[in-house]
């Protein structure tokens, strides 16, 4: 064993529970604050409806939260697969996948639900910067910089090709650009607005800017995954 080898065991592992110390936080912040709105919903996400459930805000978060235990058996799973198979940072690919679907997709779905009169009205844009900003307050704020924070925090643990802020900055500002497109055509009765994309790529950019000890900078090249795949051997 390297002197190399040897040191960067205990700081993999010390980050590594930092990281899900933080994600358990947060989980658990979450809950708290939204307690009484979430159980407002439970009944009808437990008997299976629809309406009431998948089609509310209280309900989607609800879902997700309660399918956490779920995604992070997926995440295990894959880890397991890939460690199998003597693949790199299994861990973390597999974190990093399940984490970008699990935390973004339903956000997602939220921006998508319809108000109160969609395809009756014309569809509504803005692209003056910063003249929504104001009218959107704390939590309309707070929850466009969570919509793509996932993906973000994510994005550049799984792909080498995206660990740079910049690019994660492209990456959030793209989505969100793809959202409030969807959301015009679609007629949804919601406002497409340029401050919408400002926010979310910005919740983009934070998130990752938190995750970027864990960030992939380099890909692996093959002659490295056949002297991992032989060093058991030798």
């Amino acid at each position: 064993m390297s002197h190399n080898a040897s040191l960067s065991g205990p700081p993999r592992r010390t980050s590594r529970i930092v990281f899900l110390g933080l994600a358990i936080l947060g989980v658990a912040s979450a809950l708290f604050v939204l307690r009484r709105p979430l159980l407002m919903s439970a009944p009808r996400c437990a008997a299976g409806q629809w309406h009431g459930c998948l089609d509310t805000f209280n309900g989607v978060v609800l879902m997700t939260l309660v399918t956490l235990p779920l995604a992070a058996l997926v995440a295990w799973a894959l880890a397991r697969r890939r460690r199998a198979a003597h693949i790199p940072s299994a861990g973390r690919m597999s974190l990093a996948e399940v984490g970008m679907v699990h935390g973004t997709v339903p956000l997602v779905w939220l921006t998508m639900m319809p108000g109160a009169e969609p395809g009756t009205d014309l569809a509504r844009v803005s692209l003056v910067p910063l003249r929504d900003l104001p009218t959107m307050g704390v939590l309309g704020i707070g929850g466009n910089l969570l919509i793509f924070a996932a993906l973000g925090a994510f994005a550049p643990m799984r792909f080498a090709a995206l660990a740079s802020v910049p690019r994660v900055l492209a990456l959030g500002a793209g989505c969100s650009v793809l959202v409030e497109t969807a959301q015009y055509v679609l007629r949804l009765d919601r406002v497409s607005s340029v401050d919408d994309v400002l926010v979310n790529a910005t919740g983009a950019v934070l998130a990752g800017l938190v995750s970027r000890p864990w960030w992939r900078t380099t890909a692996p090249a093959p002659s490295d995954r056949r002297t991992s795949a032989m060093s058991p051997a030798a």
